[in-house]
């Protein structure tokens, strides 16, 4: 069994993260999405209509962050978490459609731990307040879907020694 601090390599599969004790400090190093409620509604629509989707949620990372716009020298702005809970009614379907691991700040329903739990995902916390902290962590920030939603567009970001805790594995 892993305790931490442990690094781990994103997108990631259940092999990599079963293991994981929750408490433990992880370091994520690879590529996360940012999706708050507005793109999760219109992911899960997407899945309802067989439609394409804006990126691949097989072994994805999800980060519940509207980050802010970069400011000048910047890859990005501000990028704290956001509450988990607000994406609940959403998140057991994309579990179920792929997605590993989700990226947040607060407790989680009783039907997302059941899918986490059943489909060998994990629920990482991140931690309020440190904006500033997670910015440092971003080496990389690309609009993927949703650009009408402004902060709450979906991005892709590739981070490096980006800091979490297991809650829910």
């Amino acid at each position: 069994m892993i305790s931490g601090p442990v690094k781990l390599s994103l997108p990631t599969d259940t092999y990599h993260i079963k293991d994981l004790l929750p408490g433990a400090m992880v370091l994520l190093d690879g590529v996360i999405y940012t999706a708050r409620d507005q793109a999760h509604k219109r992911i899960a629509a997407a899945i309802a209509s067989d439609e394409n989707l804006p990126f691949d949620l097989n072994n994805a990372a999800i980060y519940y962050c509207g980050p802010t716009p970069a400011t000048q020298g910047r890859i990005i702005g501000s990028c704290g978490p956001t509450t988990s809970s607000r994406m609940d009614a959403y998140t057991p379907l994309l579990i179920e459609h792929g997605l590993k691991v989700m990226i947040g700040k607060g407790v989680r329903s009783d039907k997302v731990v059941q899918a986490i739990k059943k489909h060998g995902a994990v629920y990482l916390t991140a931690i309020g307040g440190a904006a500033a902290l997670y910015q440092s962590k971003v080496t990389s920030c690309e609009l993927v879907a949703y650009p009408d939603l402004g902060c709450e567009a979906v991005y892709k970001l590739t981070v490096k020694d980006f800091p979490v805790f297991v809650s829910t594995v």
